[in-house]
């Protein structure tokens, strides 16, 4: 079953004087990429929520993001009102020396050195366990979008995989006519500039099978085939399957191409083509496949 590379997930941890509301998003990456946005007070656990998102997703540009609500009376700032009370009399003083009106200093006194200032937290652990269960519920909701979508992905790309099967059956009305088609304009071609009397006819004919095998595409269509329904198969992993499916694809257009090379038929070359636009629009999707 294939899964998408890209995915959301949300969940809000109510803690007893904050909310806090976790945001995952994954997009497409060629490993995995982890970015964490969070505030200070939780970045003592960085390495484990890492840790968390590499167990859960495998690949991926994961961002994830703690987005704050204060609930409650408590808080990190501290409001030093004996320093601020020194400041105003000291500025009270140098307003009298100074001759100048009053003035309104509160404004001035919360940017003093000292006045307002943040007081270093500990992180608690009946809290944080608490946070460590919304992450893996967001990683859950995250890893369900990732399946759904992979879902709408893995019809379509089976789709297309059949579709190339199915025109490799195509192939095969126009294979015959296209060697006796070959074989004729050689003979044609033959005729015209040496006579019968010039032309070792046991060497032509060993020329003519030299060349029709060269031209022959019965190994070309075996592997193909071989690759398409090796292709179904991993498909069907509950794995992680992205990679090997974009190696098996490659291989699957080498296959293909070297069709097309040996074509020399306008059918063929069509068929070939129709099978180029199926297997471009397979590597498309393989590029969001984990």
């Amino acid at each position: 079953m294939l899964k998408s590379m890209t995915g959301f997930g949300k969940k809000a941890c109510e803690l007893s004087h904050k909310n806090i509301i976790i945001q995952l998003r994954a997009l497409n990456s060629k490993q995995l990429d982890v970015y964490t946005k969070i505030p200070g007070l939780y970045k003592e656990k960085d390495l484990e929520i890492r840790k968390l998102i590499a167990k859960e997703l495998v690949r991926g540009k994961i961002e994830l993001s703690f987005y704050i609500e204060n609930t409650g009376e408590e808080s990190n700032y501290r409001l030093n009102k004996e320093l601020a009370k020194h400041y105003y009399e000291e500025l009270t003083d140098l307003e009298v020396s100074l001759g100048i009106e009053k003035s309104e200093y509160l404004p001035v006194l919360l940017k003093m050195p000292d006045v307002l200032k943040t007081e270093l937290q500990e992180l608690d652990e009946t809290e944080w366990k608490k946070i460590r269960e919304s992450i893996l519920s967001a990683l859950k909701e995250l890893n369900a979008y990732r399946e759904n979508e992979g879902k709408a992905m893995e019809k379509d790309i089976v789709m297309r995989v059949k579709k190339i099967l199915e025109l490799l059956i195509a192939v095969e009305p126009h294979e015959k006519k296209r060697l006796e088609t070959v074989r004729e304009r050689i003979t044609t071609d033959l005729n015209k500039y040496l006579t019968d009397a010039s032309v070792d006819k046991n060497r032509f004919e060993q020329e003519m099978f030299y060349y029709i095998e060269k031209m022959d595409i019965t190994e070309e269509k075996v592997r193909l085939k071989k690759h398409c329904e090796y292709f179904l198969e991993i498909v069907e992993q509950d794995i992680p399957t992205g990679k090997k499916l974009g190696f098996i694809s490659q291989e699957i257009g080498r296959e293909i191409n070297t069709l097309g090379s040996k074509a020399n038929n306008v059918e063929l070359q069509q068929i070939v083509v129709n099978m180029k636009d199926e297997l471009e629009k397979i590597k498309e999707q393989l590029l969001n496949v984990l």
